[in-house]
């Protein structure tokens, strides 16, 4: 089995400041970092090292040449990685020192993806393979429509949350995983709660107070605390937990094994400076202990 991610690809400059921005505000930051980044890099790259096979779906510019190979040294698939003429994506990222952040974000060359190139990609994935999709790249709706038709279980993460673009996705979803936030403007957005989208797994992180998993089936709930830790920097923790999570499922481990283990992941991972660059590797989180 696989995972396919139909994911963004970004540069993330990472400015640690004494604390967060107000309007007409002028900080210096007391330092910078270049990470690869990305809520689809980041997920490959958590699934790759969940021990997972991961193809990667994506597009950068001429300047991201970097981020490819970086991709590849960490084991993720790129053959399906397309450059085009639009700049990398990128974001600005500010942090204090209590690990809240504030995002900037580029989408660039994220938006460029072709029907050939899904089409190209997709073609060499199997039944019961996974596809996972967040909101930073385009094709989404063409994607998941044809990851059903392929067999493949349909998976999105509804960030950065646009209520037009999840529910182009919802009918052909296996798996939705949102924040609560989200999940309150899908609820006011559709008018459904998230046991009543007719999803079979929909996942809600709920931050400090953990995760829950909701069957679309049974309706049986699933809650799984958030474990103890300070946090560093929060950026990149949830697409930690979803890539453990997709690669969990992909092993054939159950949700209720799955999500304790991603949450331990994640919780590594508020714990450290950075994005896919330091997301934990699985022996480190089957060492970690609370």
């Amino acid at each position: 089995m696989a995972i396919w991610n139909l994911g963004s690809i970004n540069a993330d400059m990472v400015y640690a400041l004494p604390h967060l921005p107000v309007a007409g505000e002028t900080l210096a930051a007391r330092r910078l970092d270049r990470f690869l980044g990305g809520k689809g890099a980041n997920m490959s790259v958590a699934a790759v090292r969940a021990g997972s096979e991961v193809n990667h779906i994506g597009a950068v510019g001429p300047d991201g040449a970097w981020a490819v190979e970086r991709l590849k040294d960490y084991g993720t698939g790129i053959r399906d990685i397309a450059q085009v003429d639009i700049p990398t994506g990128h974001a600005i990222i500010a942090v204090e020192p209590e690990g809240e952040n504030q995002i900037i974000l580029f989408l660039g060359a994220n938006r460029a993806l072709t029907q050939d190139q899904l089409d190209q990609a997709l073609s060499q994935a199997n039944a019961g393979d996974i596809l996972v999709m967040q909101n930073e790249t385009n094709m989404q709706a063409e994607a998941a429509r044809a990851g059903r038709d392929h067999g493949m279980r349909v998976c999105y993460a509804a960030a950065p949350f646009d209520a037009d673009a999840v529910q182009a996705v919802l009918p052909f979803l296996d798996f939705l995983i949102l924040n609560e936030v989200e999940a309150g403007q899908l609820k006011e957005a559709s008018g459904k709660s998230p046991d009543e989208l007719g999803i079979k797994d929909v996942i809600i992180t709920l931050g400090a107070k953990g995760a829950r998993h909701i069957d679309g089936e049974t309706g049986a709930v699933l809650n799984v605390p958030a474990l103890p830790v300070t946090p560093v920097d929060t950026t990149g923790a949830g697409d930690t937990f979803t890539g453990y999570v997709l690669s969990g499922l992909d092993q054939g481990l159950p949700l209720s094994e799955a999500m304790p283990l991603a949450a331990k992941a994640a919780a590594l991972m508020v714990a450290r400076h950075g994005t896919a660059d330091v997301i934990p590797e699985l022996k480190e989180v089957q060492a970690a202990r609370f």
